[in-house]
């Protein structure tokens, strides 16, 4: 791949020449920055600010401090400079005097370049323009950098460059680094709800034995040892409802997904989801769940239940439910129950412009009407419930409409986030939707190689109790809570194709 073959000489820039020529003489000096393995640094550029906010111009603190970090701006001036220094917690200034440093190690100071990684001594003060500052006294370069770093790193011109050189990006857009504290906080605050509620975090395997019959497509790889092929795990819900036929009665994971499918704002091949499934409740009690782990994580993350997302106000306090029937005749003006047979259906659909499932049923063609005329409008959060059985393999029947399941996605800005059911626990219906569902995709597509999870069934016939269960993504919830547009936006580093394609 271009972006990984090494630089020649020719290739470089004449700043990095400039910079290797300077390490070059660093290290037959004896000074290899390289050769450091640590530095003792004891304050933080933001903590020494607040500690001194009230700090009038021009007065000296007598703290001594040491800090690391890397340097963002150098302005020399005779016998004494400036530059900013950028550390984990923000950049704080250090003033560089040749009488305080010394003429030898003044002289090294001027010749550092911006992005430089520097260890610094000296005392906190403020100066006569009112910024806090480090007057130093010692200065060691710890680590050299030889690429100079871009003048204009940002904006959407940039946006692809950026996601490829992520380390990059954060150097020179600090407000990055927001995003994914705030994506750190967001699954901290998660763990802490569902941990007090009394689930137990569990990991479950990511390769697995086959494909399921489900419509995403899989991953394959292939194990040496055992000489078979595996594939990267679509979901993690039948190991986790395994666990729940084992007896522990609540179980969450934050796993990494893994699907072979399209690339768009809201999708990448790997992503992270968490999935919980409860004994002894149903859908309802999912949807009571999802409403208020979301009022707190708006709370704890944005600090108001109102939020703005792309320009929109959310109020992540009001949440609507519907069923998908009373969403559709809401907004379509189309009642599903005036359909008596699937040949009503299909001419309610021609009629509409409404397109054709592969399998063209009642319940598959209200999905599509769903789709048609009622995501889009569905931009405060709100719970669509009671799916049809042909979209949901997995979810109980209503029992008192067993064409329909017991079944919610919910939908924040006409995107869907998560998806909850009351889980089939009927081994004799579950083998049978199994079954039916590898058949329709192999007759669709012949070379699949789905397969029928036999053992998910063996472990529903020990018993599987009433449980409710949740999916839903961590990355769109992100980008939700941290108002970004991309989902390339909420990951370090996203799939990108290699620039020689």
């Amino acid at each position: 791949m271009e972006q990984n073959k090494p630089q020649t000489e020719q290739e470089l820039s004449q700043q990095a020449a400039v910079r290797r020529q300077k390490l070059a003489d660093l290290c037959e000096a004896g000074h290899n920055p390289f050769e450091i393995t640590k530095y003792a640094q004891d304050a933080y550029s933001a903590d020494l600010k607040q500690e001194f906010a009230e700090l009038p111009a021009e007065a000296e603190t007598g703290k001594i401090v040491s800090l690391a970090g890397r340097m963002m701006s150098k302005r020399v001036m005779g016998k004494a400079s400036f530059a900013h220094l950028r550390d984990q917690k923000g950049d704080i200034q250090i003033f560089v005097k040749r009488d305080l440093l010394g003429e030898e190690a003044y002289a090294a100071f001027k010749k550092l370049d911006i992005g430089d990684i520097i260890g610094v001594k000296g005392e906190v003060f403020r100066t006569k323009m009112g910024e806090i500052s480090v007057r130093i006294t010692e200065l060691t370069l710890l680590s050299k950098s030889l690429l100079p770093l871009p003048e204009k790193f940002h904006g959407l011109t940039d946006r692809e460059a950026r996601y490829r050189q992520r380390y990059v990006d954060l150097i020179v857009n600090p407000e990055v680094k927001d995003t994914f504290v705030k994506r750190s906080q967001i699954l901290k605050e998660i763990r802490a709800y569902l941990d007090e509620k009394g689930f137990l975090e569990v990991d479950t395997p990511i390769l697995t034995p086959f494909e399921i019959g489900a419509s995403a497509r899989p991953f394959y790889t292939h194990h040496n040892t055992l000489n078979m092929d595996m594939v990267l795990r679509i979901e993690t819900e039948l190991y986790l409802k395994r666990l729940i036929v084992g007896g522990m009665d609540r179980v969450y994971e934050v796993g990494r997904i893994f699907r072979n499918e399209g690339m768009d704002p809201k999708h990448n091949p790997e992503f992270t989801t968490i999935e919980l499934y409860q004994a002894f409740t149903d859908f309802h009690g999912m949807m009571d769940l999802v409403e208020e782990m979301y009022k707190r994580l708006a709370l704890k993350v944005c600090g108001s239940l109102e939020i703005t997302y792309q320009g929109k106000q959310i109020d992540m306090g009001h949440w609507e439910r519907l069923t998908m029937v009373e969403a559709v005749k809401k907004y379509s003006g189309v009642d599903f129950n005036d359909w008596k047979t699937d040949e009503d259906a299909i001419a309610a659909a021609k009629e509409h412009h409404v397109e054709l499932p592969e399998v063209p049923t009642k319940g598959a063609i209200l999905a599509e009407f769903f789709d048609a005329f009622v995501e889009d409008k569905l931009i405060q959060p709100t719970f669509i419930y009671d799916y049809p059985v042909e979209i949901s393999p997995l979810a109980k029947r209503k029992p008192n409409d067993p064409a329909f399941t017991e079944r919610f996605e919910y939908f924040i800005d006409c995107t869907e986030y998560g998806n909850a059911f009351s889980e089939l626990n009927d081994p004799i219906d579950q083998k049978a939707r199994f079954e039916r569902q590898v058949a329709e995709r192999k007759a669709i597509e012949p070379e699949c190689r789905a397969q029928v999870d036999y053992d998910y069934v063996n472990a529903l016939e020990y018993g599987l109790p009433p449980t409710g269960g949740l999916g839903f993504g961590v990355d769109r919830l992100v980008m939700l809570l941290t108002d970004s547009a991309s989902i390339r936006d909420v990951l370090l580093f996203p799939t990108m194709k290699p620039i020689d394609q």
